[in-house]
């Protein structure tokens, strides 16, 4: 049986990939702080303004094309991610010239250590395939109503499973950040990361409406074999 083509589904692939990588390799080496009115001064890493971005496009992907289909982006951005940090890792390890003088530079902006890079490609998988495949079942479980709803619970759920795996893994018993501080900043990445999803529903509204439109599809997860391990 041929297998259906769409028109937009690998833009949304290339867009989900793209945020992805850059949200992991430019955002996390800044700490930004901020002085806002009613709440004070904020401090968080500036790749957690972007980062949420990928779970709206895993959002729109299962919502208009089904699990099966994020799934595969999602494989896809992780083969990436995965690239793109042993990239960094190989090139901050080569030996400067005598002559360039921005190796330190270089290693505070590219040079995450394994245990980062790693919890982060864990928390990442996790965290996208629990939210894809939480929203695919709301979906069946709502019969396609409350599309808000289903994007910000998988949300809630994917999140909190990416901030529960990524923290310990990458800080715990490093010195970085004192253990008895990791909860509060676990909690305070995942409430900022739900945060701007809860801001980006409107604009999850309008992509999702027009996709559905253009490619005259809206997927339900009925039959679908939600092992995380296929790619088919």
């Amino acid at each position: 049986m041929q297998q259906r083509t769409y028109r937009y589904y690998d833009l949304v692939m290339v867009a989900f990939v793209v945020v992805l990588v850059c949200s992991n390799l430019i955002g996390p080496a800044k700490v930004a702080q901020l002085d806002l009115p009613l709440i004070g001064t904020l401090t968080f890493g500036a790749g957690v303004l972007f980062f949420p971005i990928s779970y709206v496009f895993g959002d729109v992907l299962t919502e208009v094309y089904g699990y099966a289909r994020s799934r595969r982006v999602i494989w896809t951005g992780f083969a990436a991610l995965a690239f793109a940090s042993a990239m960094a890792w190989v090139i901050v390890a080569l030996p400067p010239a005598p002559f360039w003088e921005n190796q330190k530079a270089y290693e505070i902006a590219f040079g995450s250590a394994w245990r980062i890079s790693l919890a982060g490609l864990i928390a990442f998988a996790c965290g996208e395939l629990v939210n894809s495949i939480v929203l695919a079942k709301m979906k069946v479980w709502t019969e396609g109503r409350w599309l808000w709803m289903r994007t910000i619970g998988s949300t809630i759920v994917g999140e909190g499973v990416d901030s529960m795996l990524f923290y310990p893994l990458a800080f715990y018993g490093s010195g970085i950040i004192p253990d008895d501080k990791l909860p509060l900043v676990m909690l305070a990445q995942f409430l900022a990361k739900t945060g701007v999803e809860v801001v980006l529903t409107p604009m999850t509204y309008r992509v999702v409406a027009f996709l559905k439109r253009a490619e005259n599809e809206d997927y339900y997860d009925r039959y679908t074999d939600f092992n995380p391990f296929r790619l088919r």
